[in-house]
């Protein structure tokens, strides 16, 4: 069928191209480590915890005694949003690009092939390549956490593993298509790459200080910052970007999932939001009209 060798050539080109493949290292390699540096971060922490107590500064519980396995999973929310979106923002542009590029896109549209159905094939084997990387890293979480905790994750720490990435998975579709969409709509192959990119800062970074002003590296934290002011400007920036946060929703709904003690409120507005954004997305890269998809580059 034809859908089906659309997908496949798309399988296989963000598997060829260089900069997905430099980046897909780095996400790998990033999720790998990220239990071992958990590991060593408490570590640290237990033995100042240790020497505190030997001097008799203290006498409070060590922190970190009872702690979930899960703990170890936290840092793994920063790097999807960080790396893995742009490693969904990467492949979708080189996807759309290169067919602007190579001007494959007339010749395919000169058959009878709808936009809808060709785009729609080109973000399905996109979907499934996001798809296959997130359950590969499914796999090496739950594997590196064992390690490090010393014992196999139970049953319901793992499936609160794969709710994770299953999740990861929705947040980062809208980051596709958006980088499909720089790739359709951009004049030049250097604007397709930077575009999506500042608006990726805008979300992951701007829109949460629009919102609550919170401190910049506070924002490289795996639970979701803190609420606004009640009253004030904040509170009306607030109710305006925090639905537009899409990373901060994320990593709302993630610490929510991994159980974490700090993270309140409820899943279904998080993954509403979430949900809509890559709803909303996929839709436009399908009603992309064929006179855009055969639109050719600027030097």
């Amino acid at each position: 069928m034809r859908w089906t060798g659309t997908i496949s050539h798309e399988l296989l080109c963000a598997r060829r191209e260089r900069l997905p493949q430099f980046l897909l290292l780095v996400f790998v390699s990033m999720i790998a480590a990220s239990a071992f540096i958990g590991s060593s971060a408490r570590a640290t922490v237990s033995n100042v915890y240790q020497q505190a107590r030997n001097q008799g500064l203290t006498t409070a519980a060590n922190p970190f005694d009872g702690l979930s396995p899960l703990y170890y999973a936290r840092n793994m929310v920063i790097y999807i949003v960080l790396i893995g979106a742009l490693l969904a923002i990467v492949v979708g542009v080189r996807s759309t690009l290169r067919d602007r590029q190579a001007r494959t896109t007339d010749l395919m549209l000169s058959r009878d092939v709808r936009p809808a159905f060709y785009l729609g094939s080109k973000l399905a084997g996109l979907a499934l390549f996001m798809l296959i990387l997130l359950a590969v890293s499914t796999l090496i979480s739950i594997g590196c956490i064992s390690a490090v905790a010393g014992q196999f994750l139970t049953p319901g720490e793992s499936a609160r593993i794969v709710g994770l990435y299953a999740l990861a998975w929705l947040f980062l579709l809208p980051f596709v298509a958006l980088g499909m969409l720089a790739g359709l709509y951009a004049a030049t192959a250097t604007s397709a790459l930077l575009i999506p990119v500042v608006i990726w800062s805008l979300v992951v970074f701007v829109l949460p200080l629009l919102g609550t002003a919170a401190h910049p590296v506070s924002l490289l934290n795996p639970v979701a910052g803190p609420t606004a002011a009640q009253t004030g400007f904040f509170a009306l920036s607030s109710a305006v970007t925090g639905p537009l946060s899409l990373a901060e929703q994320f990593k709302h709904v993630s610490s929510l999932i991994l159980a974490d003690q700090q993270a309140t409120g409820t899943i279904s507005s998080g993954l509403a939001i979430i949900l809509v954004f890559a709803v909303v997305g996929c839709a436009a890269v399908a009603l992309t009209t064929r006179g855009r998809i055969r639109s050719t580059l600027r030097d």
